[in-house]
């Protein structure tokens, strides 16, 4: 049975009136570990590509290409809808173009386009400045056009960033918020909101559903009081990056310390983790399980007959 088209499954999600949480993943593996956590989506974070891919921190260094790229490998590895972030298009609306063009071709289910300057930079880090309005609109009319020349349900989100700027205010949040609307996009992503009644304040003016990031200078706010505003989905974009990143730090610089003592410690503490058996969770039992379905049984006897190592199984 074809698997269905997660542009479609993001639409029903969003339909369904709940908050959407949607975790930042950087890679494949991150994906994953957010699936089997039981989240029905996943973002892409640009912050968390550029600082895995690159080693570098999110100031618009991560390329077009390099963020379709991750996109194509998350969408791929995942039965959850995934949200791009597509940074401010890679260009100007005739770029916005390619750029929608090619997310929708990596199977993800949407992207967020923000109306930053380029180079642009972490929507919770100073200094950042926005294009005029009129050149945004123009992005997201052209971004609106091809998506409903290739695939009407991918979803479309714009990303404001007036209130973050030198003098910004959250009036130019709701007159973007509206002009964004006007020009066809899906979902508004106000960034940088600082308190609940501004959030409160966004959230009845703008007509459209609206995307919270929970992070940085934006408050705390629990699932119920999201519902309550009617925010439809809300993001953690660094959480699968900055709690792996904490776990690496501290087994590095442990095993640096201890060696082997600290290797053997932390092998007998995983063991019975979901990813303890590393090998079965990337899913070698599901490769041994083609491999008897499509390859002749001869070979297959001869590769695993008194060969050595991780043996894996075929579920009856």
């Amino acid at each position: 049975m074809p698997r269905e088209k997660m542009s479609k499954k993001f639409r029903r999600l969003l339909a369904d009136k709940e908050v959407i949480v949607k975790p930042g993943a950087h890679n494949a593996l991150s994906a994953k570990i957010i699936e089997a956590a039981g989240f029905q989506s996943c973002g892409v974070s640009g912050y968390a590509v550029s600082a895995t891919l690159l080693g570098k921190p999110d100031v618009g260094l991560v390329t077009l290409d390099e963020m379709v790229m991750m996109s194509r490998y998350i969408a791929s590895a995942v039965n959850i809808p995934a949200i791009a972030d597509a940074d401010t298009g890679y260009g100007n609306a005739i770029n916005v173009i390619r750029t929608v063009e090619d997310f929708i071709r990596s199977g993800v289910a949407g992207i967020h386009i923000e109306d930053q300057v380029a180079p642009k930079r972490c929507g919770h880090v100073a200094g950042k400045q926005i294009i005029p309005i009129e050149e945004a609109s123009g992005k997201f009319r052209a971004a609106a056009k091809i998506r409903d020349e290739l695939d009407p349900d991918f979803v479309l989100i714009a990303r404001t960033d007036a209130r973050g700027v030198a003098g910004g205010s959250v009036q130019a949040v709701i007159e973007r918020s509206q002009a964004y609307i006007d020009a066809g996009v899906d979902m508004i992503f106000p960034e940088g909101l600082t308190s609940k009644k501004e959030i409160a304040e966004v959230c009845e003016k703008v007509k459209a559903p609206i995307h919270y990031n929970r992070t940085g200078v934006s408050p705390m706010l629990t699932l119920d009081e999201l519902n309550e505003m009617g925010i439809a989905m809300v993001s953690f974009a660094t959480g699968a990056l900055r709690s792996g990143a904490r776990a690496m730090w501290d087994f590095m610089h442990e095993f640096k310390k201890n060696d082997v003592a600290c290797q053997t410690a932390f092998l007998d503490k995983v063991k019975d983790h979901p990813v303890g058996d590393i090998h079965a969770f990337m899913g070698f039992d599901k490769i041994r399980e083609l491999e008897e379905e499509f390859l002749p049984t001869e070979s297959i006897m001869a590769k695993y007959e008194g060969s050595v190592g991780f043996m894996p199984t075929i579920k009856l």
